[in-house]
């Protein structure tokens, strides 16, 4: 299927002067990546290291070594892609555009790397002052104000980062102002369950998508803008009693997020944030989770309560050629609103996280090339009764890597 699907956008690249006749067109776009990375300690990472999100906590052994306090070097390229625009013929006599994007990296799965994987696969409709986009695309809390970061992690656990299944419209009523309203899917990123893993089952057995609303607004070279979401997620269909018997349940988790993003940018400069406060909000790629309030005496049936995050980060960038950016990040743990006996999740033993980077890249016509260095500081210690963590330790990872780009 992935030999096949890298096929036929050749195919289709190099197919332009007939297509043209059947009112479609097409461009055919991609780059070539090589990332070489150093972390000072081991982390919480994926793509073996190479989206890295913060440092794990200390492992002392019998000798009070620190079994995590252990450097390592990466070199890969498996971030290099090719993509494919699709320009297709109007409908009803000119009044509805019609295109589509499909678009592959070579990141793989979680344990299989180097193979092809969608990035974004999606048809659009565009008429007037609205769109419909149906497909994978970016999730709306990434959206378009991102860090200017070499690191493929993009910001993440500070940034909001997925691409999701989704149907999405879009109006501008007035000019300037975007509304937004989408259902998403979770497919590669998704949710962690009781087992503190992730799993596509948490949402597929709820039955129910992610709701999302927002909005943005421009002004020149500024823009504003909101997202929030709603979140249902099953995590268990069957539980164990205390008498040892297997009994079906109806468990549900309901959760809120919301999240204000700001950009400005002119040609040599740009200027942008976002804040986020989250409600288990772990499928797109940040810290937090759930606990347990309450287990049924019989059945085993739990209740749960979403614990609570907050995460902004800064940064500002400036020049052409030679451009340069630093950026800044704070996570804080908020914990749960009622009293939990367990918290599962990513990083919930973490109460505060701090980001600090700068990097530098050469630009050329077709080539980026750059240097990064960002440190992250997670404040480790003992959970509490609402989820919170106090009793703190800090530990601090340190990130360079170097990239080329040669983009065509």
């Amino acid at each position: 299927m992935k030999k096949t699907l890298l096929l036929a956008t050749l195919l289709l690249a190099s197919t332009g002067a007939e297509a043209q006749k059947k009112n479609f067109s097409y461009h055919f776009y991609g780059q070539v990546r090589a990332d070489v990375f150093y972390n000072s300690r081991a982390n919480k990472e994926s793509a073996d290291g190479i989206v890295n999100y913060y440092p794990l906590d200390k492992a002392l052994d019998a000798q009070g070594k620190d079994l995590n306090g252990t450097s390592n070097l990466g070199f890969y390229t498996l971030y290099s892609r090719l993509g494919l625009d699709v320009q297709g013929p109007d409908l009803k006599n000119g009044a509805i555009h019609t295109s589509a994007k499909m678009e592959i990296d070579f990141r793989g799965s979680s344990t299989s790397y180097s193979l092809a994987r969608i990035r974004h696969m999606y048809l659009q409709l565009d008429w007037k002052n609205q769109s419909l986009l149906v497909g994978q695309a970016w999730h709306p809390f990434y959206g378009d104000v991102a860090p200017e970061v070499l690191s493929l992690d993009m910001g993440a656990p500070f940034q909001p980062f997925s691409r999701a299944p989704q149907v999405r419209y879009q109006v501008s009523p007035v000019k300037g102002l975007t509304l937004r309203g989408a259902a998403l899917w979770q497919t590669q990123y998704v949710s962690y369950g009781l087992d503190n893993k992730t799993s596509e089952d948490l949402i597929k057995k709820s039955c129910t998508p992610e709701f999302l609303i927002g909005l943005d607004y421009t002004y020149g070279r500024f823009t504003i803008g909101a997202n929030a979401e709603m979140l249902s997620i099953t995590p268990r269909t069957q539980a164990t009693g205390q008498n040892g018997q297997t009994y079906k349940v109806k468990e549900r988790l309901t959760s809120f997020s919301g999240e204000l993003h700001m950009k400005y940018k002119t040609d040599r400069f740009a200027a942008a944030a976002k804040t986020v406060l989250g409600s288990n909000m772990t499928q797109l790629s940040t810290l937090g989770g759930f606990g347990i309030t309450h287990t049924d005496a019989v059945t085993g049936e739990q209740e749960y309560s979403p614990l609570r995050t907050s995460a902004t980060w800064a940064s500002l960038s400036y020049g052409t050629r030679l451009r340069g950016t630093v950026i800044g990040g704070y996570y804080k743990n908020l914990g749960a609103y009622d009293e939990v006996s367990g918290t599962y999740g990513n990083g919930t033993d973490i109460d505060q996280m701090f980001m600090a980077g700068a990097n530098l890249t050469y630009n050329l016509p077709n080539w980026k090339f750059g240097i990064e260095y960002t440190a992250r500081a997670a404040d480790y210690g003992q959970k509490t009764g609402k989820g919170r963590v106090s009793q703190t330790h800090r530990v601090t990872n340190h990130r360079a890597m170097a990239t080329a780009i040669f983009m065509f």
